[in-house]
């Protein structure tokens, strides 16, 4: 058990905090606003930032599930439209992944607190993040030096569709999100990422010592 219970925490821990930093940032209302002034988006549109930021939150609601795809008929064109709706469906892929990491992470944790194995968690804690971190730089690094390339990576895994190519002369979702906006979520949520994963492996490195003190005092009895 406790073999298992060190993979899954090396696995959905790390998973867990990766999709809790694209979940904040997706729904950072100001993120939105700083994108719309930063890329001249007003302009580009036709459209005051209230404007925009009305339709935002009618995407936003859409990706929460608070509403229907009718919520983007008045401003959105059909192929922008279902392209939302697969947008959507691997937001919920992702709720659900994050509840299930949820439900395994404190299982795994209690396992670990309930049976006095502190140093053990401690160790897993602070040593396991370092594969996610060696993971994430390469991406990011790799990113800087062609972020179009392997945007158009991510979108040829996740899709199985060409929705996702639109016109920035026509087609509002990509005026409102052009490519530096995506560039810019991901820097934000690749460096959330890493300061969750840095407070995680503090964590670790505190349990690993009280543990050490723990198994010390137990031997001397």
């Amino acid at each position: 058990m406790e073999r298992a219970g060190k993979i899954a925490i090396v696995f959905f821990i790390p998973l867990l905090l990766l999709l809790f930093a694209v979940e904040i940032n997706t729904f950072n209302k100001n993120f939105y606003i700083k994108s719309y002034k930063e890329n001249n988006v007003e302009a580009v549109t036709g459209k005051s930032i209230n404007e925009l930021m009305d339709i935002t939150e009618d995407l936003l609601d859409y990706l929460s599930d608070e509403a229907d795809e009718k919520i983007l008929e008045s401003n959105f064109n059909e192929r922008e439209i279902l392209h939302m709706i697969d947008v959507k469906l691997l937001f919920k892929y992702g709720y659900m992944l994050k509840y299930i990491s949820l439900t395994v992470s404190i299982f795994i944790v209690g396992y670990f607190l309930v049976n006095k194995k502190i140093e053990s968690l401690g160790r897993i804690l602070f040593y396991s993040p370092f594969i996610w971190w060696a993971a994430i730089l390469l991406l990011f690094i790799l990113s800087l030096s062609d972020f179009n390339k392997y945007f158009t990576y991510f979108h040829l895994i996740f899709f199985n569709n060409d929705l996702w190519i639109l016109n920035p002369k026509t087609d509002l979702l990509i005026q409102m999100l052009p490519q530096n906006f995506f560039m810019n979520i991901f820097k934000n949520i690749v460096l959330l990422f890493l300061i969750m994963l840095a407070i995680i492996q503090l964590l670790g490195y505190i349990l690993m010592k009280k543990g050490k003190v723990v198994n010390g005092r137990t031997n001397k009895f």
